[in-house]
């Protein structure tokens, strides 16, 4: 479906029971909401209905120019209007990679909206920048940011080649067609700037905004993820001042929707279901 918000038009996934409790899936980069399939069908299978949500930048109908329209606030303000224009007054939010960034904004902001949080992959803002502070092997994984939030250059470096860069970065979706599933839309003119600037709109302060989470929290991190190293994960406890879980899941790279959607799945319907 497309949904009108905020001036923007995006697009959404829906599924599952019509009556069943709602989920909102939130992507990260550089993919879109095709990254939740395998799970919402596992969502869907225990009766939950599912909303996965092209996000601004990714959705053709919200790509606004300025590098501005896309600090943190915006991207939770979209959530916010997609769920007002849904007529849902709570859901259970997931959202990995920047869209775990997006969940644990909405979550802190907008916890009357929030019945429980799963964020995978990326921690809570502070746990992060207290690993950059602290974790001299969390700044070397987070090296590829500085590169991400040049212009041209980075479109120049990821896209060359066939996006030869980029496909690499996708190490661990799956197979070549998964790879391409994600790829390729980040070919089409203005797709990837719109994409990085999310990068090039984050600063200190709007991270450093994100206040603690006190809705029903899982985290759930693999020890195999390049980004996001065991420091930042840990810390992520101290900002989740509610029910919290983490669930780490050995041998799994930063992709874990895509090569692990039965065992995050499990950890969605179990903070879903009251029993994580």
């Amino acid at each position: 479906m497309r949904i009108d918000a905020r001036g923007l038009t995006f697009d959404v996934r829906a599924g599952g029971p019509p009556d069943g409790a709602p989920v909102l899936l939130l992507h990260g980069f550089p993919q879109h909401s095709g990254e939740w399939d395998e799970v919402a069908a596992t969502l869907h299978a225990a009766g939950l209905r599912t909303y996965a949500l092209d996000q601004r930048g990714y959705s053709p109908g919200a790509r606004p120019a300025a590098v501005a329209d896309y600090r943190i606030p915006e991207l939770v303000a979209d959530a916010v209007a997609v769920l007002d224009t849904l007529g849902l007054d709570a859901v259970h939010l997931v959202g990995h990679d920047w869209g775990a960034i997006v969940a644990w904004a909405l979550a802190a902001g907008h916890p009357e909206r929030v019945r429980t949080l799963t964020a995978v992959s990326v921690p809570h803002p502070a746990a992060m920048a207290h690993a950059l502070a602290t974790d001299g092997q969390q700044k070397a994984r987070s090296s590829y940011i500085a590169l991400f939030r040049k212009p041209d250059k980075a479109e120049k470096v990821l896209l060359a080649w066939n996006a030869t860069a980029l496909r690499k970065m996708l190490t661990g979706v799956g197979d070549a067609s998964r790879v391409d599933h994600y790829a390729d839309p980040m070919r089409e003119p203005g797709a990837l700037t719109a994409a990085l600037n999310w990068y090039r709109a984050m600063s200190r302060a709007d991270l450093a905004a994100v206040g603690p989470v006190a809705v029903p929290t899982t985290y759930v991190w693999s020890d195999k993820d390049i980004a996001i190293g065991r420091t930042a994960a840990e810390a992520c406890a101290a900002h989740a001042t509610g029910d919290y879980r983490f669930v780490q899941l050995p041998g799994v790279s930063h992709w874990i929707p895509d090569a692990a959607p039965g065992p995050l799945s499990e950890a969605i319907l179990a903070r879903a279901n009251g029993t994580a």
